[in-house]
């Protein structure tokens, strides 16, 4: 019996889990209309410069020579073109 009441409460709370994150749209708008240019992106940890390659609603994607940054959108602080 405790086997069945402890399956049916996992199976609940699987159900009842959803995933959420913040989206600033304004932020997103202004990203994508620098999308292809080279920017310089300020976060909580020091500042990346490189190609903005990609802009979704919870990460950007930063070319920079070889190598390739995905930057949550809640850790820029500011960015701009150069």
């Amino acid at each position: 019996m405790y086997n069945q009441y402890s399956n049916h409460q996992q199976e609940r709370a699987e159900v009842e889990l959803e995933y959420a994150a913040l989206y600033d749209p304004f932020v997103v708008q202004s990203l994508q209309s620098v999308l292809g240019r080279n920017v310089v992106v300020e976060t909580s940890k020091g500042s990346i410069r490189g190609k903005l390659a990609d802009v979704k609603p919870d990460h950007i994607c930063i070319h920079m020579k070889d190598a390739t940054f995905f930057i949550r959108i809640q850790e820029i602080v500011w960015f701009m073109p150069y």
